[in-house]
């Protein structure tokens, strides 16, 4: 609408026309002389000024700026409007509650105008103090603080007795809190500011019965923040909460904020499987041996999977293998092994999650999770470990989306899983040449990867002729199952371990035949 052409409707509404000025003398003359040109058209029109800034102690002749402050009135008045109120009640309240609004901006940078430079300058690591909105500077300058400190700065002025232009707050007063993005900021520094602001007036004692948060008042591109608090009764948050069709008006909730209880409280944790206390048992030797060999190993492979690794990722395979060796042999000087398979394979899981990291940690983990409730104390021959394994294998391939032939680890594990689900039919002196094919199975698995075409996992953004290495989680994989085979065999004493295996174990056996039963593991 050009305001000074005056372009008023001839027949203005029942109550005539509210004209709501920030207080800045453009606007108060522009509007002042749209409204002239109103009345002499015989429209019923009325003038609310919004001057609600906070920044200054002393206000000189122009008086307080009009902020963000505006957006309440717009919204109080709308609300009566809708429901019929006359155009002097209207006037009454906006003038009520703007006794009661304030605001002060903080900006970690200045705007620009298009096509203009910057409209003042600002160094790094510092932010101004009560700035317009109009890119004009503020009052004062500080160092940049925490969104808590700067929170609390700009509270402590607005509130600040010694200033003719401050909020007057006590403890008990109810509030609406708007955070207005004043250009730049992030969703997320918006919601870090927000939660501060509402910390920071609670600890105070006020209560906050709404807040709204988001882009309301901006100047342009300005890296900045500003606070508006407006004291509400009942019938100031009556209004607020009317339903409006104006679609940049936030869905707010009609609940007042202070007073939610926003935790939940946390069931007592039972604490990670890899610090409880754990029992021994006749297992217990033979996991333990198989667990330093497999650290060793991997340790020993550390380069050799790095040098993998750099030709389609980020080079780091080695270490993250390494990685876990460590805490897994960190964790086998302090503890004892547990007698349950399953309770040992829970602690793993948690000892690779926490140290191992990225997609490998993930993925190892997953596994060991899934394998760890097929094998139990009383449960843990040779088809059950190959039911496990069988289990974190689908596991793997049903969260992390890859399957054979995608040159992945799966490439050397699918294949020895497939070989070690024999073991569930096996006679007991054939189980450790099923163990052997399984070992082999795996390290053709990770050298077929040499010649497949990555189609998950980083390797997969990398042209295909320049991906003509092993895929180092498939040599990783094959050299962790021959490492455990080499254990048992070493344990056995270079005899057939499956010989040894006589029946499935029962809540019945001895100790004996347990740990006969169980040596192949």
């Amino acid at each position: 609408m050009d305001l000074r052409r005056g372009s008023f409707p001839l027949s203005a509404g029942a109550s005539g026309v509210l004209l709501i000025v920030k207080n800045y003398t453009g606007d108060r003359l522009n509007f002042g002389l749209a409204a002239e040109q109103a009345r002499n058209h015989g429209v019923a029109v009325d003038t609310v000024i919004v001057a609600e800034d906070c920044a200054f102690d002393q206000p000189g002749k122009a008086g307080r700026r009009g902020l963000c402050g505006t957006i309440f009135v717009h919204k109080l008045a709308g609300a009566l409007a809708e429901e019929g109120a006359s155009l002097e009640r209207i006037v009454s309240k906006a003038t009520e509650v703007l006794r009661g609004v304030g605001t002060l901006g903080v900006s970690l940078s200045p705007c620009s105008v298009p096509g203009s430079l910057p409209s003042f300058e600002l160094p790094p690591g510092v932010m101004e103090l009560g700035l317009g909105i109009h890119g004009e500077p503020g009052i004062k300058r500080s160092k940049v603080a925490s969104a808590d400190e700067v929170v609390k700065t700009m509270i402590d002025h607005m509130t600040d007795p010694g200033g003719q232009s401050h909020l007057p707050l006590k403890p008990g007063d109810s509030v609406v809190v708007c955070v207005n993005n004043l250009g730049a900021l992030s969703c997320l520094e918006m919601a870090v500011v927000t939660g501060a602001a509402i910390a920071c007036l609670e600890g105070r004692g006020v209560v906050v019965a709404r807040v709204m948060s988001g882009s309301f008042m901006t100047s342009l591109e300005m890296a900045g923040v500003s606070l508006s608090l407006m004291r509400a009764d009942q019938e100031t948050l009556r209004l607020f909460d009317a339903r409006t069709s104006a679609p940049a008006w936030p869905n707010l909730s009609s609940a007042r904020v202070s007073g939610r209880d926003c935790v939940t409280v946390a069931q007592p944790a039972s604490g990670r499987p890899q610090d409880a206390a754990h029992a021994a048992g006749p297992l217990s030797p033979v996991m333990r041996a198989a667990l330093e060999r497999v650290c060793s190993t991997l340790l020993e492979k550390r380069d050799r999977l790095n040098a993998l690794d750099r030709a389609a990722g980020d080079g780091d395979c080695g270490d993250t293998h390494a990685q876990a060796a460590g805490a897994i042999r960190e964790w086998l000087q302090h503890h004892v092994v547990p007698g349950c398979p399953g309770r040992l394979l829970a602690v793993l899981a948690g000892l690779v999650q926490d140290k191992m990291g990225g997609s490998s940690g993930a993925l190892y983990s997953l596994f060991l999770t899934a394998a760890a409730g097929h094998v139990t104390e009383e449960q843990s021959n040779a088809a059950a470990w190959a039911c496990a394994m069988h289990a974190g294998t689908q596991a793997m391939r049903r969260y992390g989306g890859a399957d054979p032939g995608d040159r992945t680890m799966l490439d050397a594990l699918c294949p020895a899983v497939d070989e070690l689900m024999k073991l569930t039919t096996a006679p007991p002196g054939g189980q450790m040449a099923v163990l052997q094919a399984a070992v082999q199975k795996a390290a053709s698995g990770a050298e077929s990867t040499r010649n497949l075409t990555a189609r998950a996992g980083r390797a997969s953004y990398i042209a295909a002729e320049r991906v003509t290495l092993p895929d180092p989680g498939a040599v990783a994989v094959a050299s962790v199952l021959r490492a455990v085979l080499d254990s048992l065999e070493r344990g056995a004493g270079g005899g057939d371990v499956g010989e040894q295996i006589e029946a499935d174990v029962g809540p019945g056996s001895t100790v004996a035949q347990h740990h006969r039963q169980n040596a192949v593991v």
